[in-house]
């Protein structure tokens, strides 16, 4: 697990809380907020999943198997 995996999934977890939170007192703004941050977390945690199988075709590769 590399820092990108780890730092998206916080900001997923953050984002969907003030969506939430935004649903729960009727703030549009917030919600939208909340979304956009939501997007961000997913892609970077895409980007985290995506460097880390690079990594571990690079290892299989190496390793001969």
């Amino acid at each position: 697990m590399n820092s990108d995996q780890i730092k998206g999934g916080v900001k997923d977890a953050a984002g969907k809380a003030r969506r939430k939170l935004g649903e729960a007192i009727g703030s549009t703004e917030q919600q939208v907020k909340g979304a956009a941050t939501q997007i961000e977390g997913k892609v970077q945690k895409a980007k985290g999943d995506l460097r880390e199988a690079v990594k571990d075709a690079i290892d299989h590769r190496k390793s001969g198997s």
